[in-house]
């Protein structure tokens, strides 16, 4: 799809220069690439070089590349001109999709034939989006999460006039940049973490309005809880650990009756064979040959890691 291999990209365009783009820059820098920025905001150049001075000395404890440097980054007059060479570029407009769609436009015109296009928007579909652009095969969805220099995972999917192969290359392209990459295989509004999230964020406003629990009762439900094991073993692996050597299989068949019960507001699916199966195939797939035993020691000592690097626990981590 694009002239240049992956692996090979030197020069990225990132275009809008926010506090996601401006960490998509931070980012790019960071892992040793050339990068031209654009925004038309009058101080957005002074904005983003403070943005990245603020984020390098995370970025140099994270590791940098060979070569990485802030004196890498150009900022340029125009869209034009930072697309001009571009061999990738990173599109993190304010959430509008009208705007979106224009400046998605605006990009598939001004950018070399052939270089992918990735927006950072975080809820809508590019099927939306795409719908003005001449070569709409070349966009996709980059989504990461805040900020983008720090936090792994990106999340990747095209639209209904998405080449494949533009998916394909960009979650190639985010590996080789050092993201966790899921390469999503259909559209999905809100794609997948902002979805699991926004559960638990509608679920903690419901019980503020009804009193149920303050703000401080839910962060705490969450740091001193579920996010210990979540920062390293996710909801599906740790709920079949609760299944014991059974497994989620034992986990479903046990608790499944407890999904009619009135935990949430949110509608729960009907747990027929075919969801049943699937849940228990994949966590099975997730724990990837190992035991049960070998899984609870990776938990138990992943949670004692976590509470002594957040200092809730004395003594050095392993």
């Amino acid at each position: 799809m694009s002239p240049t291999p992956p692996p090979s990209v030197r020069r990225v365009a990132c275009i809008g220069a926010g506090v996601i783009g401006g960490g998509w820059v931070a980012h790019f820098l960071a892992r040793g690439y050339d990068v031209t920025a654009w925004d038309p905001a009058p101080d957005a150049e002074d904005k983003l070089r403070r943005l990245v001075t603020a984020a390098w000395p995370a970025l140099e404890q994270l590791g940098l590349a060979e070569g990485a440097s802030p004196s890498r980054l150009t900022m340029a007059p125009t869209l034009d001109e930072a697309v001009a060479d571009a061999e990738f570029v990173q599109e993190s407009a304010p959430e509008k999709l009208e705007l979106k769609r224009d400046l998605l436009a605006q990009l598939d015109a001004a950018t070399p034939p052939g270089v992918v296009i990735a927006s950072s928007t975080s809820g809508y579909p590019m099927t939306d989006m795409q719908t003005a652009a001449a070569t709409p095969g070349r966009l996709v969805v980059g989504h990461p999460f805040n900020p983008p220099y720090l936090i792994p995972l990106v999340e990747v999917a095209g639209g209904e006039r998405t080449d494949r192969t533009a998916v394909e290359w960009a979650a190639e392209f985010y590996e080789a940049a050092g993201k966790s990459v899921i390469t999503m295989d259909r559209e999905l509004p809100g794609f997948i973490a902002n979805r699991l999230q926004e559960a638990l964020w509608r679920e903690a406003l419901h019980m503020v309005a009804n009193g149920e629990a303050t703000v401080e009762d839910i962060d705490t439900s969450i740091t001193e809880g579920p996010g210990l094991r979540w920062a390293f073993m996710g909801p599906m692996l740790t709920f079949a650990l609760a299944g014991g050597e059974g497994g989620m299989a034992h986990m479903l068949d046990h608790f499944g009756p407890s999904l009619k019960s009135p935990w949430t507001r949110l509608e729960a699916p009907e747990l027929d064979r075919a969801l049943r199966d699937a849940v228990v195939d994949g966590c099975d797939r997730a724990a990837d040959g190992r035991t049960y035993a070998q899984l609870v020691a990776e938990r138990d000592q992943g949670v004692i890691d976590v509470l002594r690097a957040t200092g809730r626990l004395d003594g050095p981590a392993r």
